[in-house]
């Protein structure tokens, strides 16, 4: 009787709700009062300002892409539609480096990309940019992760160097700021400058000031190929140090010479597990990473920042000394697939292997990717194919891996769509996962599917009103057809909008209605809070209802 004398804002009828958990979908309507659901079962008799009948489609949480890259792409274009289509209401951002603390030096590594799309960096901190994306007004919810990298650049510039203890202080006060200021923890991304100087012992002083706020470590890992053990072990000794959960960002095993040693890093994993570590992982749904092409430069010729890798690059000795390396290391340009750049007159050589580039430009492929990187002064975006599909499926199947783009948000059109090509993972990695493996495959249960996009994450990240389909959490909502819903981008044709994804709401209001982008953008930044125990009091709503918290 009480349901049924509210007057909900929206009622969702006739829908099969997965509702995140992994439970089985059952049949049942969705009320939504503002932005909260408020109330799921039989409300054909309810009173509502608007009604939308779902046909049997399915209704889940929002998903949540557990490394979204998304921070500045917002401030430029604030739609996400490549995100919104693909049923994503929230993201984690924030790799290694993210958009606060923020310096000079950090504003001028990225001055070429910021002058194109016309954007100005105008805060210092976390909360600063918090301030600018809700100005901007982004369709999805942002959360930020304070970079090990960004602040070692804040307090060490750019620079091959180690931190003293007054040092090392200076950068632990930046990560307490962010914490302070609503970051989810601290992350690091062990491949690329300046963050790769950093040594275990500097990450685990990080971390610790993280834990204390109830925070994650999440890493893209120093090795993903022949040393991934030992990065592997890194990262744990790193949790077990700072007493910090961590999480393992696009989880694979590169290189075909490493092809089926997914199953040893499992096993890695689950013994980690098994002895106490919080450690769980996400990855994308593809056979090929994406990063930018001057990774396949040395270390050391990046140490400086940018300007000084240009000067190595023109310098004859540097370049002998890097392509010897390049072959030490195996270098295989023909599995380099150039994807985006910032100088509009290199578009032509996108969508083009690297191998082929070369050929067409008359010099060796070690000298085409140093002519490359300096002409778009290190901004060239590639996919790199170097993982293999049962790789891939078998660490999908473990329930402690999540999904995540490591794309920022796009669109077909507007400013964003100048970068050219991409990696089909900006656009279907989520549809891929529900269609392709899901469905198609059966590789898993389309609500195990639902869950490792929902409620896996947001537990991962202490959201406690967000990731379950259930009265008092947010309207954040996934509307699609399971007949239908597929991924469409391919990594010759990577710019197409996935298929299946009908309706999608983020805070109760409707971004994406019957297919079409509307105008809403409700989209907030998601502060992080420290975990509640178990045995606290339920949690109240703002419209009175009341939900216990998620277990951890």
């Amino acid at each position: 009787m009480m349901l049924l004398a509210l007057v909900f804002d929206l009622l969702l009828l006739h829908g099969r709700v997965i509702d995140g958990t992994g439970a089985p979908w059952f049949r049942a309507d969705v009320g939504i009062i503002g932005d909260h659901i408020a109330a799921v079962g039989d409300l054909s008799h309810a009173r509502s300002r608007r009604t939308v009948d779902l046909h049997d489609l399915v209704v889940s949480p929002g998903f949540i892409d557990l490394l979204g890259q998304s921070e500045l792409n917002l401030l430029v274009d604030n739609r996400a539609e490549s995100k919104i289509r693909q049923g994503i209401t929230s993201e984690l951002t924030g790799e290694g480096v993210s958009p606060a603390p923020m310096n000079a030096m950090w504003i001028k590594e990225n001055q070429d990309w910021l002058r194109k799309y016309g954007l100005r960096i105008d805060w210092t901190d976390l909360k600063g940019y918090f301030w600018r994306l809700r100005r901007a007004r982004p369709a999805i919810n942002v959360g930020v992760l304070v970079g090990a990298a960004q602040v070692r650049g804040i307090v060490l510039g750019l620079g091959d160097v180690q931190p003293d203890a007054k040092q090392l202080r200076a950068m632990q006060a930046l990560v307490e700021q962010a914490m302070r200021q609503g970051a989810f923890g601290v992350s690091s991304a062990l491949i690329y400058q300046p963050g790769s100087y950093a040594k275990t012992p500097e990450l685990i002083a990080l971390a610790q000031v993280a834990a204390r706020h109830g925070g994650l470590y999440a890493t893209h890992l120093r090795s993903e190929g022949k040393k991934i053990d030992e990065a592997l072990q890194e990262a744990f000794a790193i949790g077990r140090e700072a007493k910090i959960p961590v999480e393992i960002w696009h989880l694979k095993v590169s290189g075909k010479s490493q092809w089926g040693r997914m199953k040893e890093v499992v096993e890695l994993i689950e013994s980690a597990r098994a002895g106490g570590l919080d450690v769980t992982a996400d990855m994308y749904p593809y056979i090929a990473s994406a990063n930018g092409l001057g990774a396949s430069i040395p270390d050391w010729a990046h140490a400086g920042g940018t300007d000084a890798m240009l000067a190595r690059l023109r310098d004859p000795k540097d370049r002998a000394r890097i392509i010897e390396e390049l072959s030490k290391e195996g270098f295989t340009p023909e599995n380099i697939l150039l994807i985006s750049c910032v100088d509009p007159k290199l578009r032509r050589h996108l969508g083009k292997r690297l191998d082929a580039v070369a050929r067409e430009l008359g010099v060796s492929p070690e000298n085409a990717l140093m002519d490359l990187v300096a002409a778009d002064r290190d901004n060239i975006g590639v996919a790199r194919f170097g993982m293999s599909e049962d790789d891939v499926q078998l660490a999908m199947r473990q329930p402690w891996v999540a999904f995540d783009l490591d794309y920022g948000a796009r669109g077909l059109d507007g400013k964003l769509a100048q970068e050219g090509s991409a990696h089909p993972r900006a656009f279907g990695a989520m549809p891929r996962v529900l269609g392709h493996y899901a469905r198609d495959l059966r590789l898993f249960s389309l609500e195990e599917a639902v869950r490792k996009m929902t409620s896996l994450p947001a537990r991962r990240l202490n959201l406690q009103d967000r990731g379950v389909l259930r009265a008092g959490m947010k309207a954040d909502l996934a509307v699609f057809d399971p007949a239908v819903i597929r991924d469409v981008a391919t990594f010759e044709q990577p710019l197409a909008y996935s298929e299946g994804i009908v309706h999608v709401l983020v805070n109760g209001r409707f971004v994406l209605e019957s297919g079409k982008m509307t105008r809403e953008r409700p989209g907030r930044p998601l502060l992080h809070t420290p975990p509640r125990p178990l045995h606290t009091a339920p949690l109240t709503t703002g419209n009175g209802a009341r939900t216990q918290p998620l277990p951890h």
